[in-house]
């Protein structure tokens, strides 16, 4: 079952999805955020929005939502429409577009994400009634996909798609997220390296599932193209692939 949160209920604490209200907290935090970009807890479990989608990859299960919510509110004040080529990510900045490429028959299709979810466990991306239909998700219910972060849409004058960031981006700080680990020392661990790396590194506690994590996140960035920069240097020096996440 996929839940929707809608956007304005979001912001009062609690919100409504299929089969009855659940516990919503968005974070005091990161007052300069827009209400979708802060991070926010559904039941208890804690989510981080990405502002960046760049090197964004996922693997896992994707579903669908149709009719029930057809004409409802999506998480950043649109109207749903089950016909249009959306989608719900829990994480992702909303209005980028992913590829989403159903890894069971080979099918692939572009959607703009409007919405957070789903909740439910294992299940990393809700699809539009339309975008499951061409993938060939609204039979099975379910399908194993990979979705990429392509960027946001613009046209040039010849008519030529392309995506790329905003022109605009808030300034910082941020940091680059590049572990999450359920052992503390292990996040320690980590977090000393970084330390020597970055100059500066914490662990930020989440419950994801009913799993406590110890996220590390390295640096204090002022803008998005110097925490990408790290990034990279991260990935370079061998931490793996990393997130810019905004600091509260």
């Amino acid at each position: 079952m996929a839940w929707r949160y809608l956007l304005c209920v979001i912001l009062l604490g609690c919100c409504s999805a299929c089969g009855g209200y659940h516990s919503v907290k968005v974070s005091g935090g990161g007052k300069h955020l827009k209400g979708w970009q802060r991070p926010y807890e559904v039941d208890g479990v804690s989510y981080t929005p990405l502002l960046d989608h760049q090197g964004f990859v996922q693997h896992g299960l994707a579903s669908w939502y149709g009719k029930q919510f057809h004409g409802r509110k999506t998480s950043n004040g649109e109207t749903y429409d089950m016909y249009a080529m959306t989608a719900a990510h829990k994480t992702l900045p909303l209005g980028v577009f992913v590829k989403v490429h159903n890894e069971a028959n080979g099918r692939e299709a572009v959607v703009r994400i409007n919405d957070r979810g789903p909740f439910v466990a294992g299940r990393i991306i809700d699809l539009s009634y339309a975008a499951a239909s061409k993938l060939g998700v609204v039979g099975p219910g379910t399908a194993p996909v990979t979705i990429t972060a392509l960027g946001y849409r613009k046209h040039d004058s010849g008519g030529q798609v392309s995506y790329s960031l905003p022109k605009t981006v808030r300034t910082g700080p941020f940091a680059v997220q590049v572990g999450a680990f359920t052992s503390r020392a292990n996040a320690e661990r980590l977090r000393d390296r970084l330390t020597g790396v970055c100059g500066s590194a914490d662990i930020q506690p989440a419950v994801v599932n009913g799993q406590r994590y110890y996220r590390v996140r390295g640096g204090h960035y002022t803008s998005l193209e110097q925490a990408r920069q790290a990034q990279q240097m991260l990935e370079d020096s061998g931490f793996g692939h990393g997130f810019v996440v905004a600091i509260d």
